[in-house]
C-alpha cells in the first residue's frame, strides 16, 4: 500500500548511546545500520536491505526523552501543528528542516507523543509489510476521543480512502486506508500509571521469528524484559526496554 497523507509513514527512536543501542537491536532483531540522508546524527535500520526504522540522537541534541515515535505523513507541517495547538495539545519541537523534509514532535491531549513528517517517504515501507513494524497501537484513556483528535489534526475526512472502525465494547478504534488496517487506538491507558503496560503512548510492535531467542538476546545485550510473553490475537507478545530506556513490543508469529 502506498503511503498517503494522514497515516503512519515511519517510526524513529531517539537515543543517547547510539552504538550500544545499535548493538542491541542488531542482536535482538538482526538489523543493520546505515547513515541517513537526513543528515549527521540520523541513521536508518535495515533488514535484508529493506528500511525498518530510523535512529536519531535527538535525545541529546533536542533534549527529548528516549522513546519510539510514530510519524504521520502530512502535506503541510505548519498547518498540522496549528491544529494540534488549537485542540489543546502540545508541539514540543518544530516544525524544523530535517534533510529535504520538515519534522515536528508533538503530544496529543492525553500525553502520547507522536511526530509529523512533510517530505519524501521511505520507499517500500508500510505497517505490516516486509520488515517494517507489524503493528502500531495507541494506548490511550479514551480511544474514541483520541480518534476524533487525530482525525481532525490529520484531516482524515479530506481523503476518501481513509476510514475508521470503532468497537464500543472494547473501546478500540482501527484506522483504515483503502480497507486495510494501518494502526489501532485502544482505551484503558493512564498517563501517570506506574505500570508501563497501561501508560498512555504509541506502542511499536516488531516481528520476531523466534521470540524466545529474541528475549534472551535482549537480556544478554543490556535490555530488560518488562513483561513476559503473553498470548494475543495476533501472536505471542512481550514488552521490552532497550539499554537506553526505549520501550517496544516484540510479536512472535
Amino acid at each position: 500500500m502506498d503511503s498517503v497523507p494522514g497515516v503512519p509513514c515511519w517510526v524513529s527512536l531517539t537515543v543517547r548511546d547510539r552504538q550500544a543501542t545499535e548493538d542491541f537491536y542488531g542482536s535482538v532483531l538482526g538489523w543493520s545500520f546505515t547513515d541517513s540522508s537526513l543528515g549527521p546524527g540520523f541513521r536508518t535500520a535495515t533488514r535484508e536491505g529493506d528500511p525498518v526504522a530510523g535512529f536519531n540522537e535527538a535525545a541529546v541534541s533536542w533534549q527529548l526523552p528516549v522513546r519510539w515515535t510514530v510519524f504521520f505523513s502530512v502535506d503541510d507541517a505548519d498547518l498540522v501543528c496549528e491544529r494540534v495547538r488549537e485542540r489543546g495539545a502540545t508541539v514540543a519541537v518544530g516544525p524544523l528542516r530535517v534533510g529535504e523534509g520538515r519534522a515536528a514532535m508533538a503530544a496529543d491531549p492525553y500525553g502520547a507523543a507522536f511526530g509529523v513528517w512533510q517530505g519524501e517517504l521511505p520507499r517500500g515501507w508500510a505497517v505490516g509489510a516486509g520488515h517494517a513494524p507489524a503493528w502500531l497501537e495507541l494506548r490511550t484513556g479514551d480511544a474514541f476521543a483520541a480518534a476524533l483528535f487525530y482525525g481532525a489534526v490529520l484531516d482524515w475526512t479530506k481523503n476518501p480512502s481513509h476510514g475508521v472502525s470503532y468497537e464500543e465494547q472494547s473501546d478500540e478504534v482501527h484506522i483504515l486506508v483503502d480497507g486495510e488496517t494501518v494502526a489501532g487506538l485502544r482505551g484503558g491507558g493512564i498517563e501517570a500509571a506506574s505500570d508501563p503496560q497501561i501508560r498512555t503512548r504509541w506502542d511499536v510492535y516488531f516481528r520476531a521469528s523466534d521470540i524466545d531467542a529474541a528475549l534472551s538476546a535482549a537480556e544478554r545485550t543490556g535490555g530488560t524484559v518488562v513483561s513476559p510473553v503473553q498470548h494475543a490475537p495476533h501472536g505471542r507478545v512481550a514488552t521490552v526496554r532497550d539499554p537506553d530506556g526505549g520501550l517496544f513490543r516484540l510479536l512472535g508469529i
